[in-house]
């Protein structure tokens, strides 16, 4: 078994939207670790609602490419299109960080994601959730790399979330080893 890391994204009813992923999750791979949730503006494009960000933590024996397809196919399943470009509104979106401490490229899939280290809206939750992990590449721990990250012109805030009958608090993230539902 491997930790895995996926971040989601929505700007599309992102209550919903994320409350869905959540449930895919949790059916899939049992007890889940959540990061608090973020809003954030748009990074890439501008128009369009703000989207609500987290990242989630859970152990699993599938490879990266299960997992990937996995995510894919849940993407789909609430309404992203296959063809959406990159940097547009979304439904839905998620994104595979980590697999254990795989790096390269493994079976197609870069591991760790990029993004890790690019977007506060991935690596503030990261850090927040797993502090004292290290990134599989430079052996960093997340809050060292949080702590050193310049957030130039990207904004996020902590926003209220509920889940079921579990509340993700902007204070703090959350181990869920049951149905929220």
């Amino acid at each position: 078994m491997s930790l895995v890391t996926v971040s989601l994204g929505s700007n599309v009813e992102p209550v919903r939207h994320i409350r869905l992923c959540l449930d895919a999750l949790f059916d899939t791979f049992g007890a889940l670790h959540i990061s608090r949730v973020f809003e954030s503006e748009p990074v890439g494009f501008s128009g369009g609602h703000n989207f609500y960000n987290l990242v989630v933590a859970f152990e699993s024996d599938r490879s990266p490419s299960e997992l990937q397809a996995w995510a894919k196919g849940v993407e789909v399943l609430y309404g992203r299109k296959p063809d959406t470009p990159r940097y547009s509104p979304r439904a839905l979106d998620i994104d595979l960080l980590t697999v254990g401490d795989l790096c390269g490229v493994v079976e197609g899939i870069e591991l760790p994601r990029g993004e890790i280290t690019q977007n506060a809206f991935v690596l503030q939750p990261l850090a927040e959730l797993l502090p004292e992990e290290r990134h599989p590449a430079c052996n960093t721990s997340y809050a060292t790399l949080w702590a050193n990250f310049s957030l130039g012109s990207q904004r996020l805030w902590p926003v209220d979330f509920t889940w079921g009958n579990a509340w993700l608090s902007r204070a703090e993230a959350t181990t869920l080893k049951t149905s929220a539902r």
